[in-house]
């Protein structure tokens, strides 16, 4: 990004979580050359402030789901501690922008890693439950089928059969 930005002759500043911040108002050529050389390594540009917020909100979310001892917070504390804002500012911005709620978003944000788990490793879901901090198999396994369709153990399932399937076409 930085090269980027630099062949483009755009004066910016690092901030932290790969936030760049452009320091002038860009001509319309130069966003839209921008646009498109960043566009090429998935990078977004981010035109306002809520946008942003909404993108910051993401990634602490993101970054609390992958520590053992952040799971165990509660988000609304998590959240307002790290981006310092109320959790009602939080809340209504990123409603606002999503048309979803946070706590939609983290539910998402576990089912996909309850996901890449039953996929990836050899964990029964009793201890999916507790490294995600569920309240009970039961709450995990509700919260999954109620997003998926697929019950934890059908999906696993048929993700066993979907990779014993490919490997069995890569032996012929």
């Amino acid at each position: 990004m930085k090269e980027q930005l630099e062949k483009l002759q755009i004066p910016f500043s690092l901030k932290d979580l790969g936030e760049i911040d452009v320091l002038e108002k860009l001509p319309v050529e130069t966003r839209e050359a921008l646009y498109i050389a960043l566009k090429q390594y998935g990078v977004t540009i981010l035109n306002d402030e809520k946008e942003t917020l909404v993108d910051r909100i993401k990634n602490t979310i993101d970054e609390m789901l992958n520590d053992e001892n952040a799971r165990i917070l509660k988000v609304s504390s998590y959240l307002s501690d790290k981006l310092n804002y109320t959790y009602s500012y939080l809340s209504s911005v990123f409603s606002e922008n999503t048309y979803s709620s946070i706590e939609n978003f983290v539910i998402l944000r576990k089912v996909d890693i309850v996901k890449e788990l039953l996929c990836d490793e050899e964990l029964t879901l009793t201890e999916i439950a507790y490294r995600l901090n569920y309240s009970s198999v039961s709450h995990l396994s509700g919260q999954f089928k109620k997003t998926t369709g697929l019950t934890p153990s059908s999906f696993q399932r048929i993700m066993k059969r979907k990779k014993a399937n490919s490997q069995q076409s890569v032996n012929f």
